[in-house]
């Protein structure tokens, strides 16, 4: 298994400098002068070239990439050319956002979709599985945008005055203070350094610092403005999961094992969670590791319409604004965990199934 998994981690090694290097290459490659989109077309000739050498842009190429490589290797993301503050902290601000908006997505979409998706096979061409099936291709077909407006408009206006009624946008409601888990608990945290950021980082986790300081108010709350984003953005992967989930349940109720416990007289949900689900898990666990890959990097239109200030608003904001530094970092970040979340996809392969890792 030990040689498996550092067979897996130095394979991921050349994936995440080609990243690095596809990365740094299509910023540049972006039509557009960062000076003029940063400070207005009517910027001269001489502001924009002081402009150009204050951050390092008049350089050759692949002076610029080497200098980049170095800043990154030391963990340094770089200074932002818009904002004008280290893109590491903007990362420690934006990031919380979309990560906490990603996984209550990906909740939604597994505890819904594989349900359904078992339940549609077990009634395998029964109005369960026509129903379930059809919803799951109008759930892919669902443009996330469209999604998002109607559920804010339904739960929003239309139930205003219900218990039913849910916060169209922001985190938390206007007054409740998330306050950090290391002020609670009377921690010295230093203000600067890693371990400061580390802890800044993780008190931006509204859910997990309410959980850390007991504060249920602020748990409350904030599972409340997650609702809305979390379903529009999850529908997607649940409607992918469901399907999946279906499909490799029937490939799998109907092998031999499968007919020999019933033959031998095991319950019937017994047969289908303990032998039929258990070995269906494999394709599933791909598409859950890769949907919330693409949760973290398309959750722009999501961030935008329920104004969560995430990752993905801020590099749209990056990208238009030609703010290489941003757009590179935040890229990169999102390429990492697309990076892990495959390397523990492999992992949990050898895991399920032990003839993986003797190949």
């Amino acid at each position: 298994m030990t040689t498996y998994l550092l067979r897996r981690v130095l394979a991921s090694l050349p994936v995440l400098f080609g990243i690095l290097f596809a990365t740094f290459a299509l910023g540049r490659l972006i039509p557009g002068d960062p000076c003029r989109a940063i400070l207005g077309e009517k910027a001269t000739d001489v502001i924009c070239d002081e402009f150009i050498h204050r951050h390092g842009l008049d350089k050759p190429i692949p002076t610029q990439f080497a200098i980049y490589v170095a800043e990154i290797a030391q963990g340094d993301f770089g200074q932002s050319i818009r904002f004008g503050q280290p893109v590491s902290k903007l990362l420690i601000e934006r990031l919380p956002t979309t990560l906490e908006l990603s996984v209550a997505a990906l909740l939604v979409s597994i505890f819904v979709g594989i349900p359904l998706g078992i339940l549609s096979a077990v009634k395998h061409n029964s109005w369960i599985d026509v129903l379930t099936m059809i919803w799951a291709n109008v759930g892919v077909s669902m443009p996330v945008f469209w999604l998002g407006l109607m559920l804010a408009y339904i739960f929003s206006l239309l139930l205003k005055d219900t218990p039913f009624w849910l916060p169209p946008s922001g985190r938390l409601t206007s007054g409740i203070i998330s306050t950090s888990f290391a002020d609670v608990w009377g921690l010295t945290i230093p203000k600067q350094g890693p371990l400061a950021d580390t802890v800044n980082f993780l008190s931006r986790l509204n859910i997990l610092n309410a959980l850390l300081t007991l504060n249920f108010t602020l748990l409350g709350d904030a599972i409340k403005h997650l609702i809305l984003p979390a379903l529009a953005l999850g529908t997607i992967p649940m409607a992918l999961i469901a399907r999946m989930t279906r499909s490799a349940m029937l490939e799998v109720l109907g092998q031999d094992y499968i007919r020999t416990a019933r033959a031998k007289g095991v319950r019937a949900w017994g047969v289908v969670m303990k032998h039929a689900f258990r070995n269906a898990l494999l394709p599933l666990v791909t598409v859950i590791g890769l949907s919330l890959g693409t949760l973290l990097g398309g959750a722009v239109l999501t961030e935008t319409i329920f104004g969560l200030s995430g990752v993905g608003r801020i590099l749209y904001d990056a990208i238009t604004a030609r703010d290489y530094a941003i757009v590179q970092a935040f890229t990169l970040v999102i390429a990492f965990f697309f990076v892990i979340l495959n390397l523990l996809v492999d992992v949990s392969y050898a895991y399920f199934d032990p003839r993986i890792r003797l190949e």
